[in-house]
C-alpha cells in the first residue's frame, strides 16, 4: 500500500456532454464535429476561461471542468446554455447541439492534474438527468449560488442516482436556455409560488366609454391592491408588475408563471354620472378555473364600500381564516373627500410615468391640489414629497434650502397623518433619506414594511437605506424581497444596481459585477449601473470589462470625476465604503 499523501480540495465540477450526440453524429458526422468544434472554440473554452474554470479533460462530446467557487461554476453553465439557445435560433431543430451540464460541490481528489472521487462521480450523474439545454444542480450547489445569480430553481426532491450510495437533492436551473436576445413571454422561468395564498390584481377595465376615465379604473385596482397588501396571511404582488398587462391579453397561466402567483383578480370599472358598477371573477392560475364572479354596484359615494366588499370577497375566497384585526385595518381609506380622492388618483396616474420630467412634475401639481382639498390626506404628502426624489435622482432639479424645507414639511406631514399608513410613512422615510439627506428617517420605512410586509417599494426604499448605513447583507435581502413582490417593476434596474453595490461593499466583486450587468440589460445607459459595473469590474482585476463601462459613462458625462462623488455620496456611505468605491473607479480610468 502507498504511503504517499492523497491530495484532495472542496471544490465545484461541472460536466457537460451534447444531448443525442450518435443520432447527430450518424446523420452528420463531418458536419457535427465542425459545428462542435465551432461552438466550443467560440463560445464554450472562452465562456469557462472568463468564469475562472479550469478543463480537466475532454470526450468526444463532453467534458469535465472544475471550479473553485460555485458561484462561477453556475453562471458559466448559465451563459453557455443561453448562448447555445442563440448560436441555435437559425439551425433545424434536428440538427441543433444542445449541452446536458450537472453541477455538483464536493470533494475530489487529485492525481496527475486528473481529478477523482464521489464528487465528480454525482456531477457526472446530474448531467446525465439534465435536460437538452437545461442545467442540474446538487444541493449543495444550490445553498452557494441561490441568492447570487438571478435565475429560478426548480426542486425535483431527492433522487436516486445510479451507483450514488445515498439520493441526491436535485434543483434544476429553470430558464437556463433562454435566448439572450429575444425571449418571449411564454419563455420566462416560472417563479416559485409562496409559502402562501398568492395573487396578483390585474388592471380593471375601463367600461365608461371615457378613455379620460382610465385613472379612475387604475385607481380602483390599485386601492384594492393596497387593502390586500395589509393581510399578513397573503403574498401580493405590487402594482408596478401587474400593472405590465395593462392592455394585452395574457392567459392566466402564463401570468400565474411568469409572477409567481396561484390566484388573479381581474375585473372592470363602469362609472357613469353618480354611479359605478365594479365587476371582479378570480382566477385559478394553476387550472385556469373561475372560483367566483361577481358585480358590485353603487353610488359614487359608497366607492370604498364597494371596493371592501371585493376585498372580502377575495379574501373570504382563498384565505377565509384571516383575522378581524386586519379586514378592519384593510377598509381604513385615505380621505373622506372624493374630490381629493380623484385628484390623488389622477396624480398617481402619472407618478407611475417613470423617467417623464412632464409627468412628475404634473404628479407633484395633482398631488398638492389633493391636499389642497383635504388637508389631512397622509398619502398625498408622501407621494408629493417622493416626487422631489425623482426629480433629484434623474437630474431634473438642484436641491436647493428651498426645496429641502418643502420635502421635510411634506414628509413631517405625511408622518403626523399617517401613523397607520405604510405608504405615506415608507414615501416620507425615504424622501428624507434622500433628498433632506437625514439617514436617522430610516426608521419610517422600518415602520411601513411591519404595517404592510407586502409593500414592494418600502423594500426597495429600505434596501438603499439600509444599503447606506454600512448594512449590505440587510440590503441585498430587501431588494431580493422587492424583486419578488414586483418582478417586472420598471425599477427592477435600480433593484439590481443596489444589489450590486451591496456586494461590493460586502468585497464580492465578482456578484456585484454580475448584478450590475443585470441591471444594465434594461438600461444600457443607467449611469450607477455603469458606475457600479466600473468599481466592480476593476476590483475584480477585469480592467478591459471596467474600462468599457467608464468610457460609457464618459460619453453620456465628459465632466464625471471620481472627486464628484464625494459630494453625491458622502452624506450617505461610511468613509471606508466611500473610500472603496472610489478606489475601484480609479483603477476603472475615471479621472480624479
Amino acid at each position: 500500500m502507498s504511503s504517499e499523501p492523497v491530495e484532495r480540495r472542496l471544490t465545484a465540477i461541472l460536466a457537460a456532454d451534447v444531448a443525442g450526440y450518435s443520432r447527430l453524429i450518424g446523420a452528420d458526422e463531418e458536419g457535427t464535429l465542425a459545428q462542435l468544434k465551432a461552438f466550443r472554440k467560440t463560445l464554450v473554452d472562452p465562456t469557462i476561461a472568463k468564469h475562472r474554470g479550469r478543463i480537466v479533460k475532454t470526450t468526444g462530446d463532453g467534458m469535465l471542468v472544475e471550479f473553485a467557487s460555485a458561484v462561477d461554476a453556475a453562471r458559466c453553465a448559465v451563459e453557455v446554455q443561453r448562448g447555445m439557445a442563440d448560436e441555435n435560433t437559425e439551425i433545424p431543430q434536428a440538427k441543433r447541439i444542445e449541452f446536458r451540464i450537472g453541477i455538483h460541490l464536493g470533494d475530489i481528489i487529485i492525481d496527475d492534474n486528473d481529478i477523482f472521487g464521489d464528487g465528480v462521480n454525482i456531477a457526472a450523474r446530474l448531467e446525465s438527468i439534465a435536460v437538452p439545454g437545461g442545467i442540474s444542480i446538487s444541493r449543495a450547489v444550490h445553498d452557494q449560488v441561490r441568492d447570487r445569480i438571478n435565475v429560478c430553481f426548480d426542486d425535483k426532491g431527492e433522487i436516486a442516482l445510479k451507483n450514488i450510495a445515498r439520493p441526491v437533492q436535485v434543483f434544476a436551473i429553470s430558464g437556463a436556455k433562454e435566448s439572450k436576445t429575444t425571449v418571449s413571454p411564454e419563455s420566462k422561468p416560472a417563479l416559485a409560488l409562496p409559502d402562501k395564498p398568492s395573487i396578483a390584481v390585474l388592471p380593471f377595465t375601463n367600461m365608461s366609454g371615457d378613455p379620460e376615465q382610465d385613472y379612475f379604473a387604475d385607481g380602483m385596482a390599485e386601492d384594492i391592491i393596497t387593502a390586500l397588501s395589509h393581510f399578513k396571511a397573503l403574498f401580493v404582488i405590487a402594482r408596478n408588475s401587474s400593472f405590465t398587462y395593462k392592455g394585452r391579453a395574457v392567459d392566466v397561466k402564463q401570468i400565474g408563471r411568469e409572477l409567481g402567483v396561484r390566484y388573479v383578480l381581474e375585473g372592470s370599472v363602469r362609472k357613469a354620472a353618480n354611479r359605478v358598477r365594479i365587476t371582479g371573477q378570480l382566477v385559478d392560475t394553476a387550472t385556469g378555473a373561475h372560483l367566483w364572479a361577481d358585480r358590485f354596484d353603487g353610488g359614487l359615494d359608497d366607492i370604498f364600500d364597494l371596493q371592501d366588499q371585493v376585498t372580502e370577497s377575495v379574501v373570504g375566497a382563498i384565505a377565509p381564516a384571516v383575522e378581524k384585526a386586519e379586514i378592519e385595518r384593510a377598509k381604513r381609506k385615505p380621505t373622506e373627500s372624493l374630490d381629493a380622492y380623484a385628484l390623488y388618483l389622477r396624480g398617481l396616474a402619472r407618478f407611475y410615468q417613470y423617467g417623464s420630467r412632464q409627468a412628475n412634475d404634473e404628479a407633484l401639481r395633482l398631488f398638492n391640489s389633493a391636499i389642497e382639498l383635504d388637508p389631512d390626506f397622509a398619502a398625498a404628502y408622501g407621494r408629493a414629497a417622493v416626487c422631489y426624489v425623482w426629480a433629484k435622482s434623474e437630474g431634473w432639479i438642484s436641491v436647493t434650502a428651498k426645496e429641502i424645507a418643502e420635502v421635510t414639511r411634506l414628509a413631517q406631514r405625511a408622518v403626523e397623518l399617517g401613523k397607520d399608513d405604510a405608504v405615506a410613512l415608507a414615501a416620507a422615510g425615504w424622501a428624507l433619506v434622500y433628498v433632506v439627506r437625514d439617514l436617522g428617517a430610516a426608521g419610517l420605512i422600518d415602520r411601513a414594511l411591519v404595517l404592510n410586509s407586502n409593500l414592494a417599494e418600502a423594500w426597495f426604499y429600505g434596501g438603499w437605506v439600509k444599503t447606506f448605513l454600512g448594512e449590505p447583507e440587510a440590503g441585498i435581502e430587501r431588494f431580493a424581497r422587492a424583486m419578488r413582490l414586483s418582478p417586472l417593476d420598471p425599477r427592477v434596474p435600480a433593484m439590481r444596481s443596489g444589489t450590486a453595490f451591496a456586494h461590493f461593499l460586502l468585497g464580492r466583486y465578482d456578484e456585484a459585477a454580475s448584478w450590475a450587468a443585470m441591471a444594465l440589460q434594461d438600461r444600457p445607459d443607467y449611469l450607477h449601473g455603469l458606475r457600479i459595473q466600473a468599481a466592480s469590474n476593476a476590483m475584480a482585476g477585469r480592467l478591459d470589462e471596467a474600462h468599457q463601462a467608464v468610457a460609457r459613462l464618459r460619453q453620456l458625462n465628459p465632466a464625471l470625476r471620481v472627486s464628484d462623488l464625494k459630494d453625491v455620496l458622502s452624506h450617505y456611505l461610511r468613509a471606508e465604503d466611500l473610500s472603496r468605491y472610489e478606489e475601484g473607479l480609479r483603477q476603472a480610468g475615471l479621472p480624479e
